[in-house]
């Protein structure tokens, strides 16, 4: 336990330096969100022992209220004031705002996350209260998934603070594995496909066929981003002996929008989910479909809300519930029926059209989730139809060896779905003889050196 406790110390103090690194300015407002956190967590589990429950439910109701506050403030405060100003505006009233112009805290809607999860699962005796206050920062402020998650909750994250964590070669390894394919997929795929689709946005009103290599590729970009930092997080904590939540499982793969989001950003669905959705469904359920629909709709706008404030984000989440629509009325919404694959191991063509189908509909999510505001949005949905299509090029030069690695990593991900990372290798076919697997290995090193001129930051650091 002592030796525990010495490693939770300097994972706290690597923590904190790392995020005084990346933002010096904020995290006073780390430090102060987990006191606060962790004072009000021990004040609930105090009532709750003394059978004090309704006196309990009121300072969690103000805890997580701070929380929320918290975010609304740093997050969406500029934006729905100036929103309300233009309202009133057009109301013919006066009214002004000066905006307040303030920075997003590295992180803060992961962490924040983080910590109302902590509070509700002490309220609901699902956890016992963390009396270790160095272990608790140490949760919130965990390096690898400060930045941009995943999402750990308190019950399976702070038990593994608690059990000294021996240097192990075998976490090592399956860790350096995580890590070097997060990075492939961030370095490889993200960051070449990002000046791409960042011209077709910058041509927005003028090349209809970039447009369409722009609507095809983001959602790939996007995936390679930001599932290369999960699993590069998740590589770093396997490395450091910690087990992290899951984010990604191929996403693409999925039928329908239902069976996407459960392969999409799963640590922030599953929260969602957990502490709105079905609240809300247990609430609404005498309505039937209907109350479904409702819980369904808000769900979906708070997950696009979380991601920023901005008009585009409330209609991706409203969007993806729309998509829910037809299958909550026909009975197969929350049913998670299992691929058939043939022989050789591919989906059916049935189940192929499907995929082929969710990832268009997605894609088209995407455009909303990438355009700066809705007429930007609405006119690149517009200049997909435009009449210079025939007069560009679709695909040449370097973009066919892009589209080409990108093939390959698929079918590798869909190939090794079952692993922990698709370079956790199976001692099998011309695999079983070690010097193939090390020429992979050197292989992916080679493609990221010689890629990582450009590399960018994380789209999901800004948020």
């Amino acid at each position: 336990m002592r030796t525990a406790r010495l490693q939770n110390m300097v994972l706290l103090a690597a923590s904190y330096a790392v995020y005084y690194w990346l933002d010096a300015r904020i995290l006073w407002l780390l430090i102060a969100a987990t006191a606060f956190t962790y004072l009000a967590g021990w004040t609930i589990d105090h009532l709750l022992y003394r059978r004090r429950e309704k006196l309990a439910s009121i300072v969690t109701t103000i805890g997580v209220t701070m929380l929320v506050g918290l975010l609304l403030t740093f997050k969406y405060l500029d934006f729905f004031a100036a929103e309300m100003v233009k309202l009133l505006s057009t109301l013919g009233l006066q009214a002004t705002w000066t905006t307040l112009h303030l920075v997003l805290p590295i992180g803060l809607s992961f962490y924040v996350f983080k910590l109302i999860s902590y509070l509700v699962e002490i309220h609901r005796e699902h956890i016992h209260v963390e009396r270790d206050a160095v272990a608790f920062a140490a949760y919130v402020a965990f390096f690898p998934t400060i930045v941009a998650g995943p999402i750990d909750r308190p019950a399976q994250f702070l038990p593994q603070l608690h059990q000294p964590r021996p240097l192990a070669w075998d976490n090592l390894i399956i860790g350096g594995k995580m890590l070097l394919w997060g990075a492939l997929m961030k370095v490889c795929i993200a960051d070449a496909l990002a000046p791409m689709t960042d011209r077709a946005w910058e041509l927005v009103n003028s090349n209809g066929r970039l447009t369409w290599w722009a609507f095809m590729m983001y959602p790939m970009q996007m995936y390679a981003d930001f599932s290369g930092y999960s699993l590069m997080a998740i590589g770093v904590g396997k490395m450091l002996g910690f087990t992290i939540a899951t984010n990604f499982r191929q996403p693409f793969l999925a039928r329908n929008v239902a069976e996407y989001w459960r392969r999409w950003h799963m640590s922030l669905t599953s929260w969602i989910t957990d502490y709105i959705f079905m609240p809300l469904n247990i609430r609404w359920r005498n309505l039937g479909k209907m109350g479904q629909a409702m819980a369904v709709a808000v769900n979906m706008a708070v997950i696009g809300l979380w991601h920023g404030a901005n008009w585009t984000y409330l209609l991706f989440g409203l969007y993806h519930a729309a998509l829910f629509l037809p299958l909550i009325y026909s009975g197969t919404f929350g049913r998670n029926k299992k691929m058939k694959t043939s022989q050789w191991g591919l989906p059916s063509a049935n189940d192929l059209g499907k995929m082929l189908l969710t990832y268009m509909l997605v894609a088209v999510a995407f455009v909303l989730f990438r355009a700066p505001d809705v007429g930007t949005a609405f006119a690149f949905f517009g200049n997909m139809a435009s009449p210079v299509l025939p007069t560009v090029p679709m695909v040449s030069g370097s973009r066919w060896a892009y589209l080409l690695l990108i093939a390959i990593v698929m079918i590798w991900e869909y190939v090794e779905r079952n692993q922990p990372s698709p370079l956790q290798l199976k001692a099998r076919g011309i695999f079983q003889y070690r010097w193939v697997r090390y020429a992979l290995y050197y292989a992916v090193i080679f493609l990221i050196y010689t890629h990582s001129e450009h590399t960018g930051a994380f789209i999901y650091a800004q948020f």
